[in-house]
């Protein structure tokens, strides 16, 4: 990469990602290309539904390698994230000892040995000769605790087991953590990674992705369909209709043969479930609502 110019190499990473389906722009393509150069993981924060995951599974497939997954939750321990031990295949091996040997003593170092231990994905994603790319999904989810302790994984790429010693990474990962601000992270954990923020994207990039996503869906209605979740986002929602959404309810509408139709209150109204995920929503959006957006969307 140090050989080609930044430009070709922000273009042709942007081309790779379109070719999988994922419209990014600049400052996004060059946060990736820094984060691959300095081998630092990437912390990406936004809203639900703007796409997060969605880089490091296309990231993944530009690279043709691995997508590893961690999905974060609160409670989350080394146990489902690392590595445990496979404590029913030990027990066996040592009931066999017993019974082979009534008087022989339990070799401790057999039992804790690699053959008895389980990878969970950040193990698995250290141990890969192919360099994965390692998604620490919603990290804001998991408690400080855990959040502390991948401190030495992004900082030094390993992992002490007490029973094994420290397991160096046999390839540098590409990670990235995504986050939804539910809890605010530590400094500790920022001052490890490259950072960029998604927002919603602007009416045409949105635009863009649903002609790509959802192919054969009429120009008209797509810029509808844009226009219209453009102004929804701008009213107090507790939840706010992501890309997800839009696409669900781009490919609904595609579905109930409207290409040729406009988009009126009524048929807005019925289908409203695909872009709004709470009772609250739904009880907000009335027809009168629908009606003044429609107008203001024109």
């Amino acid at each position: 990469m140090h050989d080609v110019p930044m430009e070709k190499s922000i273009d042709h990473l942007r081309s790779s990602l379109e070719k999988q389906g994922y419209i990014a722009e600049d400052t996004l393509v060059m946060t990736l290309l820094l984060m691959e150069q300095l081998k630092r993981p990437l912390l990406i924060e936004g809203e639900a539904g703007v796409g997060k995951t969605e880089i490091a599974k296309s990231l993944a497939a530009v690279h043709s390698c691995p997508l590893i997954r961690l999905q974060c939750y609160e409670g989350l321990d080394t146990n489902a994230a690392v590595y445990e031990w496979n404590y029913s295949h030990q027990l066996l091996s040592i009931k066999l000892q017993e019974s082979l040997d009534k008087m022989a003593n339990i070799d401790e170092s057999g039992i804790f040995s690699e053959k008895y231990l389980l990878e969970r994905p950040l193990l698995k994603a250290i141990r890969q000769d192919i360099r994965p790319v390692l998604l620490i999904d919603e990290v804001d989810r998991a408690d400080e605790a855990f959040e502390a302790y991948m401190l030495e994984l992004l900082s030094d790429f390993q992992i002490s087991i007490p029973e094994l010693g420290t397991i160096k990474a046999h390839t540098i990962p590409l990670v990235i953590l995504t986050s939804n601000g539910t809890r605010e992270l530590s400094d500790a954990l920022r001052r490890r990674c490259v950072y960029h923020y998604l927002d919603y994207p602007d009416a045409e990039k949105e635009l863009e992705i649903i002609r790509r996503k959802i192919p054969g869906i009429a120009s008209n209605l797509s810029r509808q369909i844009v226009n219209f979740v453009q102004k929804l986002r701008l009213t107090e929602l507790r939840k706010k209709p992501g890309v997800a959404e839009t696409l669900d309810w781009s490919a609904a509408l595609l579905g109930l043969n409207l290409e040729n139709q406009e988009l009126t209150s009524d048929i807005v109204y019925k289908t409203r479930s695909c872009l709004l995920k709470t009772q609250d929503d739904i009880l907000t959006l009335t027809e009168n609502n629908i009606r003044g957006l429609l107008k203001e969307s024109q």
